[in-house]
C-alpha cells in the first residue's frame, strides 16, 4: 500500500500524461489532507453510518432469503420447478436497473436502497447454497438415516452443516456485491451516505474528496468482508485444514515383504 501511494504521488505530483492522464488526478497527500480534515467532522461518520445501516439490513434480508430459497430448490425437486425459472430469470438483471422500480415501488428513498442491495446479495448467496446443498454426499445423509433419523434431523445436522463452507462463500460475494450496488443506490437517489456525499463532491469538482469517498468504500468493503470471512472460518472450525498451511499426508511405508536384508 505505501508503495502503491508513493507511484501514485510521483506520477500525480509531476503530472505525467502519457496515455494515462495523471496530471488530472489529485496528488495521494491532497488526498490524505482531505481524507484527515473530513474524518474530523460529524458528517463524515454520520454517513458511514447510514451506509453502514443500510448494508447491514439489506445484506441480512439477502443472506436469510438467499440461503432458504438456495436450500428449498436444491432439496425440493417442486420448488426447483416452480421458483427456478422465476429466479434464473430475474438473477441477469443488474441490481441498479431496479432503482426506477425501487422508487415506485416504496415510499421513502431508505425502503428503496436497503430493497436494491438486497437484491444484489440475494443471487450470489442462493446460487452459492444451492450448489453446496447439491454437492452434499448422498452417503452422509443415508448414513445417518440407517441410525432413524428424520427429513428435519438430515437437514439440520447433514445438509446445513455440510454446506456450510460454500454457503460462506458466497455470503463474502454476495456482501462486496451489496456495497456496489448500495453505493451505486446512494449516488442515485440517496441523500445521505458514503455514495451520495462522493457523488457530491464530484458535482462540485471536489476531486479530493471524491477519491477520499472512494478510501472509505474501500476500507468499509475490507472490513465488513473480513468479519463475514472470520464468522465463516468459526463455524466451520470443525473442518480439517486445506491449502498450503494443512499437515501434508505421509505416504505407506514399505510393507514386510517389501523390506530388504
Amino acid at each position: 500500500m505505501l508503495a502503491f501511494a508513493g507511484i501514485w504521488q510521483l506520477l500525480t505530483a509531476r503530472n505525467v500524461r502519457f496515455w494515462l492522464r495523471f496530471d488530472q488526478l489529485p496528488t495521494a497527500v491532497e488526498v490524505g489532507r482531505a481524507l484527515v480534515l473530513r474524518i474530523g467532522t460529524a458528517e463524515y461518520w454520520h454517513d458511514l453510518a447510514d451506509s453502514l445501516r443500510r448494508i447491514g439490513c439489506g445484506f441480512l434480508l439477502a443472506a436469510l432469503l438467499g440461503v432458504a430459497a438456495g436450500v428449498l430448490t436444491a432439496r425440493s425437486r417442486w420448488a426447483a420447478d416452480l421458483l427456478g425459472p422465476v429466479l434464473e430469470l430475474v438473477r441477469p438483471i443488474p441490481a441498479i436497473a431496479l432503482v426506477p422500480v425501487a422508487i415506485m415501488l416504496f415510499p421513502e428513498n431508505e425502503q428503496g436502497i436497503v430493497f436494491i442491495t438486497g437484491t444484489a446479495a440475494f443471487f450470489p448467496v442462493l446460487v452459492a447454497t444451492r450448489h453446496a446443498v447439491r454437492a452434499v454426499p448422498p452417503l452422509w445423509e443415508e448414513a445417518v438415516r440407517t441410525m432413524g433419523a428424520g427429513r428435519a434431523r438430515v437437514l439440520w445436522s447433514v445438509v446445513l452443516p455440510g454446506a456450510l463452507p460454500g454457503v460462506a462463500g458466497g455470503l463474502s460475494v454476495g456482501l462486496g456485491v451489496a456495497w456496489i450496488c448500495v453505493i451505486s443506490a446512494e449516488m442515485v437517489s440517496g441523500q445521505f451516505g458514503v455514495g451520495y456525499r462522493t457523488w457530491s463532491a464530484y458535482t462540485v469538482l471536489d476531486y479530493p474528496g471524491v477519491f477520499v469517498g472512494m478510501v472509505t468504500i474501500g476500507l468499509l468493503g475490507r472490513v465488513t468482508s473480513g468479519a463475514v470471512e472470520l464468522l465463516g472460518r468459526r463455524l466451520t472450525a470443525w473442518l480439517p485444514p486445506t491449502g498450503p498451511t494443512a499437515p501434508a499426508a505421509v505416504a505407506p511405508g514399505p510393507g514386510p515383504t517389501e523390506v530388504r536384508t
